[in-house]
C-alpha cells in the first residue's frame, strides 16, 4: 500500500460523546474511565458507552431513592453476608415500585412442556482405555504408539477378555490399576476426541482404529451405555419458577428505569432497554 493510500483510508478515532448528566446531575469522565473496567470490549466507545450509561442508572435511581426517602436497612442472607448500604437501598426502592409476580404452577408447566429437553440427564458411557502416551509435537513417538495401539486392537480382537491385563502392562493412564476402567463419563468429561469416539460405539466393543488426543493415542473400549432421563416435573418446578420470576423481574426492571428515564432530563447517554444488569 502506498503512502498516499495509507493516509487516505479513514481511521476510526476514539470520540467520547457529550458529557452526561440526569436531571442536572453530572457524571464525570473520570468516573466513566473507571466503570469501563466492569464492561469490557475491544471498542473503546462502546466500552465508554456502557460504563455511562451504568452510572447514569445508578445516579436515577439513588435519585429516585433520595425523592421517596428510603432509609438503608440490609439484610444478610443464609451464609451471613450482609448487603452494603446501596445494595439495600435498591433493593428496597425495587420491592416498593417494581411488582414481580410469581410464576404459578401452570406458567411452570407450560414451560416445562415446551423445554423438556432441558431437563433430561446426559447419557453416560462406562468405557475402559488402554493410552500409549505420546506428545502432541513429537511426530516419532505418536507413529510408533499408533502402530502398537493397532496391535493391541488387533489383539483384543481375538482375546477381548485381555483387555484388563494389556491395560495393566501398557497404559500410561492411572486406571491402568483398574483394568483401563475409566468409570461412568458425561459428555463434556473427557477430551472431544473420546467423546466423539464413544458416541459412533456399540456397547460392549473396542473402537476399530487408534483415538487420538493431546495425551497420545487411546485404544477405546465402551462397556455400557446409560441413556439419560427426563426430569419429570415435581423435580424441576422450583427450577423453572425461580427462572421465570427472575426473567419477569429483568424485564420490570428495565420498564421501571424506561419510565424513570422519561421522567428525566438525561444528557449524554442513552437509557433505552439493553442487554445485562442494570446495577452493578
Amino acid at each position: 500500500m502506498t503512502a498516499t493510500a495509507a493516509a487516505a483510508r479513514p481511521r476510526r478515532r476514539f470520540t467520547r460523546p457529550v458529557p452526561v448528566s440526569v436531571n442536572g446531575v453530572a457524571i464525570g469522565s473520570a468516573d466513566i474511565v473507571r466503570e469501563t473496567q466492569h464492561h469490557p470490549s475491544a471498542d473503546p466507545d462502546q466500552a465508554w458507552e456502557l460504563a455511562a450509561r451504568a452510572l447514569a442508572i445508578r445516579e436515577l435511581l439513588n435519585q429516585q431513592v433520595e425523592r421517596l426517602g428510603i432509609v438503608a436497612q440490609p439484610i444478610a442472607d443464609e451464609d451471613g453476608r450482609v448487603e452494603t448500604e446501596q445494595e439495600a437501598l435498591y433493593r428496597q426502592l425495587i420491592e416498593k415500585e417494581v411488582a414481580v409476580p410469581s410464576a404459578d404452577e401452570a406458567s411452570c408447566r407450560r414451560y416445562y412442556e415446551r423445554n423438556t429437553r432441558r431437563f433430561r440427564t446426559p447419557d453416560l458411557s462406562e468405557a475402559a482405555h488402554i493410552l500409549l502416551a505420546a506428545a502432541p509435537g513429537d511426530e516419532a513417538a505418536r507413529t510408533q504408539a499408533r502402530e502398537a495401539a493397532r496391535a493391541l486392537i488387533a489383539a483384543l480382537r481375538v482375546r477381548p477378555g485381555d483387555f484388563a491385563a494389556l491395560a495393566a502392562q501398557h497404559s500410561a493412564c492411572p486406571s491402568a490399576g483398574q483394568g483401563g476402567s475409566l468409570g461412568q463419563l458425561s459428555p463434556g468429561q473427557t477430551v472431544p476426541e473420546f467423546d466423539t469416539a464413544l458416541r459412533g460405539m456399540t456397547p460392549g466393543g473396542v473402537h476399530p482404529e487408534p483415538v487420538e488426543s493431546r495425551y497420545g493415542i487411546h485404544v477405546v473400549r465402551l462397556d455400557r451405555r446409560i441413556e439419560g432421563r427426563t426430569l419429570p416435573f415435581e423435580m424441576a418446578h422450583a427450577r423453572i419458577a425461580e427462572y421465570l420470576e427472575e426473567r419477569v423481574r429483568r424485564r420490570a426492571l428495565q420498564q421501571y428505569v424506561s419510565v424513570l428515564a422519561g421522567r428525566a432530563v438525561v444528557t449524554g447517554v442513552d437509557l433505552a432497554p439493553a442487554a445485562g444488569p442494570l446495577v452493578q
